[in-house]
């Protein structure tokens, strides 16, 4: 079982008090100054101008704030379903800015991972990560059978202070959901499932076995390649798996354009093989966990972030997308209401079915280039707020799997057609067979 099954150690008086004062302190020192900011732009250039630069200074808050609050804004800049999409762009561009651990600290991790078990394992481990997260570090070691592995090790204590900070966010949210402004909005229901998704992150055993799910499943798909975990290495709180060498950013790049086609029909098949097939999806395939390879191989690492669909939320899924490819835009906002996790008191549902169709049939006859995802879930969230209908949460973390890779399918291959790519998948995930689109 993981040693997370409980949730992290409770945080001391002290601890709490002295965070909450950071907080406090960095909150005054970038926000109150960000706003004041924001009204004289806004009153410059209008309301827009002065909106963009506070969410700009909000992502410089949460980069003080710590890996946490990266975190969390990472998994926000999701939730297009409630947050304004200006904002949504800025936390969009949230990285991990974390040096790596250094040697006192990698030897005290591979101390509390392995214990005395390291050198039995072991034949050897170069303490010099090869990639530094705010979770853990990953490093290059050689297992005694001779095979290389990659260590994805955790940080020491890292789960005392998340947890912490995620405490926080919850009692923040709190406060918040009380505020008139905030009416009808599901804070609490939203902050709970970000802390979810990062505490999701620290559960190594539960990572190990998504990479697993998801290396039997995506087998399914030509030219897709999940590292193998080596289950009798791993421990709690490291992951031990197939090392890939030379993965870079820039390999797609320096292929042919035929070769980055390639890649671009692996990668949205294999999203499409998650969503609409198996129901379990990796929801955070950006490039720092999107590879490709020199021989045409696309790359899937880190699944920390990924969740299970319902086999009804699956099919209703899949029906939306495959009457959304076909231009039925009666059914498809139909579907929306049926996946919903309920209704405002004064929910139109009448006048969202009109728009939500109009939605559909619109986009159903744009040309692939003038299409955008993005776009498209920005103005279906918008018309489920503005007509109280709440997108059910199992729902938002897998459309916007989607949302967060189309900009490098784009730049992979720019006529890529996301609709009718989709239906051979979707018609699998339905009927249990493929078809040929066209």
């Amino acid at each position: 079982m993981s040693d997370l099954t409980a949730g992290p150690p409770p945080p001391s008086r002290r601890a709490l008090v002295q965070r909450v004062a950071r907080v406090c302190v960095l909150l005054v020192a970038v926000l109150v100054p960000a706003l004041v900011s924001a009204l004289v732009r806004g009153a410059r250039s209008g309301r827009d101008t002065g909106l963009r630069h506070l969410y700009r200074r909000t992502t410089v808050l949460l980069i003080r704030l710590g890996p946490t609050f990266v975190k969390a804004g990472q998994v926000l800049g999701t939730r297009r379903d409630v947050l304004p999409p200006a904002l949504c762009d800025e936390l969009g561009v949230l990285q991990d800015d974390v040096p790596p651990m250094n040697r006192a600290q990698t030897d005290r991790a591979l101390a509390e991972a392995f214990g005395d078990e390291l050198d039995e394992l072991f034949a050897e481990v170069d303490r010099t990560p090869v990639a530094s997260g705010s979770v853990a570090c990953v490093y290059r070691g050689t297992l005694r059978s001779g095979r290389t592995a990659a260590l994805k090790l955790r940080r020491p204590g890292v789960e005392r202070v998340m947890g912490l900070d995620l405490l926080l966010m919850r009692r923040g949210a709190a406060l918040v959901a009380r505020l008139p402004v905030f009416a009808g909005v599901l804070v609490t229901d939203v902050v709970d499932h970000v802390a979810g998704a990062v505490l999701g992150q620290l559960d190594f055993e539960r990572e190990a076995e998504a990479l697993r799910r998801l290396r039997r499943n995506l087998s399914a798909v030509p030219r897709v390649w999940v590292p193998q975990v080596f289950t009798e290495a791993s421990r709690p709180r490291c992951i031990v798996m197939e090392f890939i060498d030379g993965l870079a950013t820039d390999t797609a790049q320096r292929c042919s354009p035929a070769a980055r086609k390639r890649f671009g029909v692996s990668g949205l098949t294999a999203i499409y093989q998650m969503l609409f097939v198996d129901g379990f999806v990796h929801c955070d395939l950006h490039p720092g966990n999107l590879y490709f390879t020199a021989s045409a191989q696309v790359v899937v690492l880190d699944a920390g972030f990924s969740v299970q669909l319902t086999d009804r939320l699956r099919r209703l899924f899949a029906e939306f997308f495959m009457n959304m490819a076909v231009g039925r835009g009666k059914r498809a906002a139909e579907i929306v209401v049926e996946s919903s996790a309920g209704l405002d008191e004064r929910a139109d549902v009448t006048g969202f079915l009109t728009r939500m169709a109009d939605l559909v049939e619109r986009s159903h006859g744009l040309p692939a280039k003038e299409f955008s995802l993005v776009g498209f879930a920005t103005e279906m969230f918008d018309l489920q707020r503005k007509h109280g209908v709440h997108a059910a949460p199992e729902l938002i973390f897998p459309l916007l799997s989607l949302l967060v890779i189309e900009g490098t399918i784009r730049e992979l291959n720019p006529d890529v057609d996301f609709q009718e790519a989709a239906k051979p998948v979707v018609v699998k995930g339905l009927f249990g067979t493929t078809t040929t689109s066209g």
